[in-house]
């Protein structure tokens, strides 16, 4: 404790000795780092506990353990969310997107840690989810503290929050350009930027040290690939357009897992995991490579061993030939959805990164090597392997560039850009077609809580009811004497005096502009009452109400004031004047 508070105040020295643009790149050096840390971290164990695994490969012809383990981790997940985290996993990428846009990028410290420790012990026991997910939530906590700390403006926050997720993506893959695509097309949309030199040096600073830490049988990289032949374009493009479609398998049998597990499944959270590991033991006990990760398995089928993935399956002891092989990975692409989905829905933490990019493996691998069987072509089997997980990353998680330059770093250099190029933008397309936003974020995009590519609807969801609601009026009573009246007026400052029954129920509403032609009219004063001036409308704004409502609301009804309202009483006016002020203000945050 007392080495973190030395820390501090060295950092905060720094801070008061260096320009605004200094001081952010060596933040986003530090978070990269720190980032980076957690990354390696999280691979290292997950890797170790893999090899304790693995080695009863040494005493069992089958690998027993994997039938139960997935079950326990899931099992562990739920008791560790329940007792230590107050049942708040905080878990997938969406999180983060949601506190971007609904808490101004504050993210709470709990992040730091929390998706480490659960899809440690969800992906190490074998639950078939992926690392990438947590990570990226780890380090967009570590770079969203880090700016809370030292007090750091709203665009600052943002930035070391993409900071934070560039870099673990970058130690994950040792890919920093990968990790810079994803902070942008995943983690910045909507948010309009132009300093990305830290978020560059966030990214360097993870890969690095994951360059230097961990080793090739951890990191992901592949060197057995084959020149590209134009001749095989029309391949390229076939193969990204049935990418598209698998993605959009993917999407919607996934949300209907989850919402069988969340809405259908009327269990406590304890039962659910207990079905939702059954169901994973028995998908291990038919497909091996289900359990954990898979990279293992994709590493096989891309370096030209696809023999390797059936060890210890019912299709092993049958015997080798080609043909089981096609019909075995083929079962495994299309399991591989209900594996995730299942360890997720039931408990389990981790993401869909890996996943998609086994599913693509998978279908890659499947797609060409059925062509080659069936035709006198040769199509390279690496490759297409290669390059469909590409393109169904790109169609599951709506970022065409992050696939692209993941494949490129991890396979070295950029003799696949073209095939990647095609498989990528077409797989994009095509599950654009059927589902206009990823699954990650399609549910609070519809309840629009989180930025989309439109600007101007991003900066109306900064705003928060309470920041244009205005209680302040004055009272008058529906059966008040014009005397009465006029006191109140003279005592106000608002154009506006809301006018009550002695039940102080919300009446109507008296404009000032009515009463001063009471004020300068005698003879008016004698004839009118109170009641007569009360002016009512039929259009009324709900706490509940969004941004974008309310705003329709004030175009259809050409008002300058509009009452609002909880649960049926009365609580103040929301006025034209106050809404555009916060837009402005917000504006003003997100540019300076």
């Amino acid at each position: 404790m007392k080495y973190f508070r030395q820390h501090q105040l060295v950092l905060k020295f720094v801070y008061n000795h260096l320009s605004k643009g200094q001081f952010l790149i060596l933040s986003g050096i530090l978070v990269g780092f720190s980032a980076g840390i957690a990354a390696v971290i999280l691979k290292m164990v997950v890797h170790k506990i893999h090899v304790l695994i693995n080695q009863q490969l040494e005493v069992f012809e089958y690998p027993i353990l994997n039938l139960f383990l997935p079950l326990i981790g899931i099992l562990i997940t739920v008791w560790v969310v329940k007792t230590f985290l107050q049942g708040r996993d905080g878990k997938g990428v969406s999180n983060i997107l949601l506190d971007i846009s609904q808490r101004s990028g504050v993210t709470a410290k709990s992040k730091m840690y929390s998706q480490m420790i659960t899809s440690a012990i969800t992906v190490g026991f074998g639950g078939s989810a992926g690392l990438e997910g947590p990570i990226a939530v780890t380090g967009a906590a570590i770079g969203s503290n880090f700016a809370r700390t030292y007090r750091l403006s709203y665009r600052e926050r943002i930035l070391l929050l993409a900071c934070g997720s560039a870099a673990g993506i970058a130690a994950v893959f040792n890919a920093p350009i990968t990790g810079v695509m994803f902070a942008i097309e995943v983690i910045l949309v909507g948010v309009v930027f132009s300093d990305f030199i830290p978020l560059i040096i966030a990214a360097v600073c993870g890969a690095l040290l994951s360059k230097i830490i961990l080793g090739n049988d951890i990191l992901f990289d592949f060197n057995q690939l084959k020149d590209f032949d134009h001749n095989n374009v029309p391949f390229y493009l076939l193969l990204g357009v049935l990418c598209g479609l698998i993605s959009v398998y993917f999407a919607r049998t996934t949300h209907r897992v989850e919402h069988f597990f969340s809405h259908q499944l009327k269990w406590n959270a304890y039962n659910k995991a207990l079905f939702g590991g059954l169901i994973i033991a028995i998908l291990c006990f038919a497909f091996p490579p289900l359990f954990g990760e898979g990279y293992g398995s994709v590493k096989s089928l891309a370096s030209g061993n696809p023999q390797e993935i059936l060890k210890g399956s019912f299709f092993y002891s049958i015997g080798y030939n080609d043909w089981m092989l096609i019909l075995f990975v083929g079962l495994i692409f299309l399991m591989k959805v209900f594996a995730t989905s299942i360890t997720l829905a039931s408990g389990g933490s981790g993401g869909n990164f890996a996943p998609s990019l086994f599913t693509g493996a998978f279908f890659g691998f499947f797609f060409s090597t059925v062509i080659n069987k069936l035709t006198f072509l040769n199509l390279p089997v690496s490759n297409f392997t290669l390059v469909a997980m590409c393109g169904i990353l790109s169609g599951v998680m709506y970022a065409p560039l992050t696939g692209i330059f993941l494949i490129a770093e991890v396979t070295g250099g950029y003799e696949l850009i073209i095939p990647l190029m095609l498989v990528s933008t077409s797989s994009y397309a095509v599950a654009k077609v059927f589902e206009p936003y990823s699954m990650d974020v399609k549910h609070l995009v519809a309840g629009k809580k989180i930025f989309t590519e439109d600007y101007d609807q991003n900066i109306l969801s900064l705003i928060k009811f309470h920041e244009i609601i205005d209680t302040g009026y004055e009272v008058v009573y529906e059966d008040s004497t014009l005397p009465e009246l006029l006191k109140v007026v003279r005592q106000s400052t608002k154009n506006i005096i809301v006018c009550n029954n002695h039940q102080d129920k919300y009446q109507g509403f008296i404009i000032f502009d009515k009463v001063r032609k009471v004020l300068l009219d005698p003879e008016m004063q004698a004839k009118l009452t109170v009641k007569e001036l009360i002016s009512k409308t039929k259009y009324q704004v709900n706490v509940n109400d969004g941004i974008d409502e309310i705003i329709s609301k004030f175009d259809e009804a050409d008002l300058w004031y509009m009452p609002a309202f909880e649960n049926g009483d009365f609580i103040g006016f929301i006025s034209k004047t106050r809404l555009l002020s916060a837009y402005r203000d917000k504006l003003k945050q997100t540019i300076s």
